[in-house]
């Protein structure tokens, strides 16, 4: 086979297992089965679209005009293989991990949970190998629709609300703004296909061009700019693995992606920094960084805390689009992957921990790593990835999109990424503490009810309880650990990682 099947294999595939698994619904077994295999042929196929990529080529796969010069395309280019090379892995390693969480859980409708997970991967690997606005316009709206009956998943009115805000912001932005932007590019300049140093130069106003990167950027509801960020923390009421989809696998890597892949290709680095028309879009970035932080700090529910916690990381990704420099453009693109091992490695532990103990407050986590050490310790390593301490992946996108805020002179980003380093460890380092530093409440009621039978039996007590290990299912805490072992090894050949993008701001 040749690198056009292979390509048009990593979408198809997913597709087709999605028909198999609505087969097997009623033999779970079977069903899971077919699940796994199907993630790891996907991810076989785009790992055999890699070493033309990697050589410099951009395979292509045409399968129709729309209109003329408006063709239905995938070019698959360093930005676009990065993505599905994290999409398609990580679907294995979720998929895994769903096993553990839904059976531990007893979740209803699990076929149709897996039937839309590959919906939604077959939906991400096609918005990255996209070759213009009209084929990513396309699988963003099918990512949209596949994902809004997991955030619903549960079927109760708190689920129904999420998913209506969900759906509602990320469609009337989607339509309403970027549809309008794509339309806008079309009529001026004759082409979407996405083109080394952008289209749009010459054929807008000046003027015109913030406005056009308004209808973008906004446009791009899934990249969740405040004030359109509601529907994330809104969607937390879907189980964990679906959490762990929208943050970390496709949702919003899908929104950051497309951020950067409009700046590059549509806009072009240069000319947004020729006309100034980015600035607004560092300040309202930088804005959401600092302020996501701010409201997580405040958020007792953990799975809410991580979501603003991704809210913020995000606009890690939107700055350095919007810098526009090729430090910037390159740490933000990393800054996908190291975001995605990190968050997801955070997240598998806030549902192992509710698989285990049912427990989704913060301060009801008292003394949980004596119980759970293996799950509290991958939570260290994913929040200091976030942090972005060595040595682990995250410090260097962090340290690119600081060398970039240099490089364009804005001093003052430099700034907003040391404050939000330290925000970032003011809300995740309590939960790793809380773990192991005090008893847990029940044990903690032991302690004062036996108090009149001495305080050395109690105590005794006590330790014997730290003692006892009870983590989640072994599905749930082998896959945290090959994501938290990602954020190690992307810290060591960050310079692979770096070498493969460089191409797109050279």
């Amino acid at each position: 086979m040749n690198t056009q099947d292979y390509i048009a294999l990593s979408i198809l595939l997913p597709l087709v297992g999605t028909i198999l698994i609505w087969m097997s619904g009623p033999r779970p077994n079977q069903r899971e089965i077919v699940t796994i295999v199907t993630a790891i042929l996907t991810f076989l196929c785009v790992l055999q679209v890699l070493p033309p990529v990697l050589a410099g080529e951009n395979p292509t796969l045409v399968l129709t005009e729309i209109l003329p010069g408006l063709p239905l395309a995938f070019v698959v280019e360093p930005l676009g293989m990065m993505f599905a090379l994290i999409a398609s892995f990580l679907w294995i390693v979720t998929s895994f991990y769903a096993i553990g969480y839904m059976r531990g859980h007893h979740e209803p409708n699990q076929t149709r949970f897996y039937m839309c997970f590959a919906i939604a991967i077959a939906s991400a690997i096609a918005i990255a190998f996209s070759g213009n606005m009209l084929t990513l316009f396309i699988a963003y709206e099918v990512l949209t629709l596949s994902t809004y009956p997991l955030v619903t998943h549960n079927q109760n009115e708190e689920a129904k609300r999420a998913g209506r805000t969900y759906l509602g912001i990320l469609l009337s932005t989607s339509i309403g703004l970027l549809l309008v932007g794509i339309l806008w590019t079309w009529f001026a300049a004759g082409t979407l296909d996405f083109t080394k140093g952008g289209i749009l130069r010459g054929k807008v106003d000046d003027g015109l061009v913030i406005v056009m990167l308004f209808l973008y950027m906004y446009g791009i509801g899934k990249a969740a700019l405040m004030p359109i960020h509601r529907w994330l923390p809104a969607a937390m009421v879907a189980p964990t693995p679906v959490s762990a989809l929208l943050h970390a696998v496709a949702v919003v890597k899908a929104g950051v992606f497309t951020v950067l892949k409009v700046i590059i290709y549509i806009f072009g680095a240069d000319f947004l920094q020729e006309t100034g028309a980015s600035i607004w879009l560092m300040y309202v970035a930088g804005a959401t960084v600092l302020l996501a932080s701010l409201v997580a700090i405040t958020k007792d529910n953990l799975k809410a805390r991580l979501a603003y916690s991704t809210v913020s990381q995000l606009s890690y990704v939107v700055l350095a689009g919007a810098l526009a420099t090729s430090f910037s453009l390159v740490g933000g693109a990393m800054h996908i992957a190291m975001h995605a091992f990190g968050k997801i490695t955070l997240f598998f532990c806030a549902g192992a921990i509710m698989v285990a103990t049912h427990k989704t407050e913060i301060s009801q986590m008292r003394g949980l790593g004596w119980r759970m050490p293996f799950t509290f310790a991958a939570f260290l390593i994913g929040a200091l990835s976030v942090i972005g301490l060595p040595p682990l992946g995250g410090s260097w996108s962090k340290w690119y999109i600081a060398l970039g805020a240099a490089d364009a002179h804005q001093l003052i980003f430099i700034a907003v990424l040391m404050i939000s380093s330290l925000l970032n460890i003011a809300y995740l380092i309590p939960v790793f503490a809380r773990g192991f530093f005090g008893p847990q409440e029940e044990e903690e009621a032991q302690l004062t009810a036996h108090q009149t039978h001495g305080q050395a039996k109690a105590t005794n007590r006590l330790e014997g309880s730290k003692a006892r290990i009870s983590e989640a299912p072994i599905f749930c805490v082998v896959p945290l650990w090959v994501t938290a072992i990602g954020c190690v090894a992307l810290f060591f050949y960050a310079d692979r990682l770096y070498a493969m993008l460089a191409p797109i701001v050279s």
